[in-house]
């Protein structure tokens, strides 16, 4: 009889310790309204829903919608990729261990090729399928990249990346886990990788250079600067090199927070564009649309608290539902426009 009171005891104990990890799991995976969105042409209609569908995620950046319907999005402080069943919002980890991937984009081949900012082993690089992991560019001039971020690939292998360097918290936050001063490290810029050769650095003159983005003819390429207030955009050679840069269109938001870096405190981040042209761009009032001529169309109300939204894409059926993500939640809301279907990102 002692015996089978033990065993109920401890039956019990461990249904009170399981049961709500369960709960939790079911909550994040129950879509919470937490806005709505106002009229913008063509793009979003009024009292569209904002919704939280998952959250309580160390981190979560760069959400990328693939071909398949799903959507794959970073952890970076746990070093994880997930995807998402846009259907079920089912979260599977497709990658275990990321190497701090931040931005992720998808080539021509399927391949996923992320940037990856582990203090150590920054670089950019083809992270899945396992078999093709490869590294393709960890260095300037012999110099380790910083802080690797944010990227986008050509239909020709060619990736463009953003490396913002460390913001003062970050540097702060580095300092104490290596224990140590840090030493020299490359400055804020962007840079191009053409294919089988080293990086070419082709911008320095933004403070936080942050998203990036290609035209859907990939004639043009963007740049958002978390510290500026306008987004920059080039010419695209035929070499893959840039020219002609100018500004393309101003965002209105500004955070709350500070990163110690000045400027101004847009905290513009990721972007990603529709089928008409249209250019979505995270920032500190949510997610603004610039018309393709760089026009500020209107801002979608979503944010990320306690921080700022990161980044976003769109994915599901006919890549009709837009995904922001930021401060460890993925939210969706439902679209008039549709994403470019001509590439992953």
């Amino acid at each position: 009889m002692r015996r089978i009171v033990t065993l109920l005891i401890a039956s019990i104990v461990c249904v009170i310790h399981v049961a709500p990890k369960m709960v939790d799991a079911q909550a994040a995976n129950a879509p919470v309204v937490v806005g709505s969105t106002t009229e913008i042409a063509g793009v979003v209609r009024s009292g569209t829903p904002i919704e939280r569908i998952l959250t309580g995620f160390n981190g979560l950046d760069d959400p990328i919608g693939l071909t398949d319907g799903s959507l794959l999005f970073s952890e970076p402080n746990t070093r994880r990729i997930h995807r998402l069943n846009t259907a079920t919002n089912e979260v599977s980890v497709l990658i275990a261990e990321s190497n701090e991937s931040h931005g992720v984009t998808e080539d021509s081949k399927g391949r996923l090729i992320s940037a990856q900012a582990w203090d150590g082993s920054t670089r950019i690089g083809v992270i899945y399928p396992p078999a093709a992991v490869v590294v393709l560019a960890d260095n300037f001039e012999g110099s380790p990249f910083s802080r690797p971020n944010d990227l986008i690939v050509t239909r020709n292998g060619g990736v463009y990346f953003t490396e913002p360097g460390l913001t003062v918290p970050q540097a702060a936050e580095l300092t104490k886990r290596l224990g140590k001063p840090l030493g020299p490290r490359l400055p804020a810029a962007v840079y191009y990788i053409p294919p089988g050769r080293p990086a070419i650095r082709i911008e320095d003159r933004m403070i936080r250079p942050n998203g990036i983005q290609l035209s859907r003819d990939e004639k043009m390429l963007f740049v958002s600067d978390s510290n500026g207030a306008e987004i920059i955009a080039w010419d695209i050679q035929s070499d893959g090199l840039v020219r002609n840069r100018r500004p393309f269109g101003a965002v209105t938001g500004r955070s709350t927070r500070d990163n110690g870096l000045g400027g101004v405190k847009s905290f513009a981040d990721g972007m990603t564009i529709d089928d008409d042209g249209r250019l979505y761009v995270a920032t500190g009032g949510g997610v603004e649309v610039l018309g393709a001529e760089g026009r500020h169309l209107g801002t979608i109300p979503v944010r990320c608290p306690p921080a700022d939204c990161q980044n976003l894409a769109f994915s599901g059926p006919d890549k009709a539902t837009l995904y922001v993500g930021g401060a460890g939640s993925l939210y969706r809301i439902a679209m008039v426009a549709r994403g470019f279907r001509g590439r992953a990102k």
